[in-house]
């Protein structure tokens, strides 16, 4: 338990009748106890500041059994609120609302020392007024993360109130309704830079809005028998997800297929399920072939490549620089589609000469960014990328016979003011980031996370770029960033990565279809393109495993090394290549073809 995050949950349990379905039942409920069991579910300790019935009633011991310590004022069972709710059409209707004892809650008597948690959710308590007093009294005692929950009944009465608690909290979650009722709509829904707003959807899915960033996810299929409390169970889960360092948009993924399992029980049954969650499962049209990842994993350990690249080359800057650091922040964000389509298919990689290098995509981007170096050095600054305009770009992109060979500039110059403008926002600089990152007991970790509100990096919940950044400032000679024992680099998924998964039959497709557009480098869909991917970052996952390498010397034979042998354009030379005797050598498998800022 020591090694699990610890989440703070104030607000309690409820004793609720639920109508569904032409059933009545009566059910253990509550915000706080439905984020406090779905957290714990997920993996989180939970600890629980509420009201405490004494007797305790017996629907809510199981929630008593699950908590590393529940406190606050005891009360009798008359005491705990209690609630009267129906569904119908995706909406749930009060019929009667006591809050009881839980209204009466004060700061005051929350421990001195909040940061002993790695996180506090609010749940919408009696009043605005009173969940603004515990989110500064959170703030005030040294709470690391403070998360917010949202009542229509709140918003309806003070809206100025309920935006006041959320410029104190660092993530807040709502869902359609209250949405609609603080934005009008929730396409006008908003985030200030370096916060996170959850809005749950019902039968739409979820909305997750990452400062000026928003994302959609669709919903998991269940089979729907009592909603209560999903809202809550995604909201603890996606909590607990994060806390253990999962990108935002992956906690919210994991959390909806937790929330999905939920509703098709009665109340928080599912929830004391004393088994793993549900995971996100692979799109059935992929697989990850085990035998082949043993197999390759046996021929990777032998490859003298499968060591970790140092980034030290004449398109980087020298060891010791003192520009190197900003150079790598706003180099490694913009390293994403280096290759141009014709007629909806993958027509070749950026190929040209500058600064008398003929090179390739990656490369050429980091020549491009070595030319203001020693003459411009405040080129990298945040203030400047946020200024950036794109006769800059195209001068700085500008190849040795006068063309812009970049075939995606408009999304470069974006992704150069979005990572500016939040790091102004925030009042960040790369080295105030590194700073505090080699401050906190866990580096990496409090590194990623600070990465995932920056924009340029904060887009990919398989965070490619801001895990290489990380690789490269932990490899540079300079040790720009330490690592404790335990933390590693995730999986790096680039396009080469899955073009290597593909061929070497770590992932297989099975779907004729979709195997024939990868086949045929033909543009494939978003849905298409995160099924691929997200099977290629479990068969890397288990490639590490597997292996006993670093992600580091991974990387450097998936990225390096197997581009020498098995290139885009031309036959692989497999005769060469130490993976010959373990791969499938499917050589017409290409990766999948999708304009992206992600790689």
């Amino acid at each position: 338990m020591t090694d699990q995050p610890h989440l703070l949950v104030i607000g309690g349990p409820s004793l609720d009748t639920l109508h569904f379905k032409n059933r009545v039942a009566h059910s253990a409920g509550g915000t706080g106890l439905y984020i406090a069991l779905a957290a714990h579910r997920c993996g989180c300790t939970v600890s629980l500041f509420s009201p405490i019935p004494d007797p305790m009633p017996e629907p809510l011991k199981p929630l008593e059994s699950r908590l590393a310590a529940w406190f606050g004022p005891v009360v009798s069972p008359e005491e705990v609120p209690r609630f009267t709710i129906s569904h119908a059409d995706d909406k749930a209707t009060y019929h009667t609302f006591f809050v009881g004892a839980e209204a009466r809650l004060d700061p005051e008597d929350l421990p001195d020392d909040l940061s002993v948690f790695d996180g506090v959710h609010i749940t919408a308590l009696g009043t605005a007024r009173q969940q603004i007093r515990f989110a500064q009294a959170c703030r005030d005692r040294g709470a690391r993360l403070i998360s917010g929950g949202s009542f229509l009944n709140l918003i309806e009465e003070d809206p100025a109130l309920v935006r006041a608690v959320m410029e104190i909290s660092d993530l807040t979650f709502m869902n359609e309704a209250e949405a609609c009722a603080l934005y009008g709509c929730v396409d006008t829904a908003a985030a200030e830079p370096g916060k996170i707003l959850f809005i749950t959807r019902g039968k739409q899915g979820a909305a997750i809005l990452l400062g000026d960033y928003r994302t959609d996810l669709l919903p998991v299929p269940a089979d729907v028998l009592d909603p209560t409390g999903a809202g809550d169970t995604f909201c603890g889960a996606t909590l607990s997800h994060i806390l253990q360092g999962v990108h935002p948009l992956l906690a919210a993924r994991r959390a909806m297929a937790l929330a999905a399992e939920a509703i098709e029980h009665v109340g928080p049954t599912a929830l004391l399920f004393d088994r793993e969650p549900p995971i996100i499962p692979l799109d059935n049209r992929i697989r990850i072939d085990e035998r082949r990842v043993a197999g390759i994993a046996e021929v990777v350990k032998s490859i003298p490549e499968a060591e970790p690249f140092n980034f030290v080359t004449d398109y980087y800057p020298p060891v010791g620089h003192p520009s190197a650091l900003e150079f790598f922040f706003v180099q490694t964000l913009q390293q994403f589609s280096f290759w141009e389509t014709q007629h909806r298919r993958y027509l070749r990689p950026l190929i040209a000469t500058i600064d008398g290098h003929l090179c390739k995509g990656s490369t050429y981007l980091s020549y491009a960014y070595m030319r203001p170096l020693n003459e411009d050095p405040a080129f990298y600054t945040p203030q400047r990328q946020a200024n950036q305009i794109q006769e800059e770009m195209l001068a700085l992109f500008r190849a040795d016979d006068g063309t812009d060979p970049m075939p995606a500039l408009e999304l470069h110059l974006h992704m150069a003011q979005r990572y500016g403008r939040d790091m102004s926002a925030l009042g960040l600089t790369p080295a105030e980031i590194i700073a505090r990152a080699n401050r906190a007991p866990k580096p990496l970790e409090h590194f990623i996370s600070t990465l995932d509100h920056i924009g340029g990096y904060k887009e990919d919940p398989f965070r490619k770029k801001t895990s290489l950044l990380a690789l490269i400032l932990m490899e540079r000679p300079e040790g720009f960033l330490k690592v404790s024992a335990g933390e590693a680099i995730q999986p790096v998924i680039d396009y080469h990565v899955m073009r290597f998964c593909l061929r070497t039959g770590l992932v297989g497709i099975i779907e004729a279809e979709l195997r024939e557009k990868i086949a045929n480098r033909v543009l494939v869909t978003p849905d298409e393109e995160w099924a691929i991917r997200h099977a290629c970052y479990a068969a890397i996952q288990r490639l590490i495993e597997v292996s006993g390498l670093s992600m580091g010397a991974v990387d450097n034979v998936a990225f390096s090394y197997n581009r020498k042998h098995c290139p885009e354009m031309t036959e692989p030379v497999c005769a060469l290549c130490a993976l010959n005797p373990a791969c499938a050598h499917r050589k017409d498998l290409f990766q999948p073809v999708i304009r992206t800022s992600y790689y």
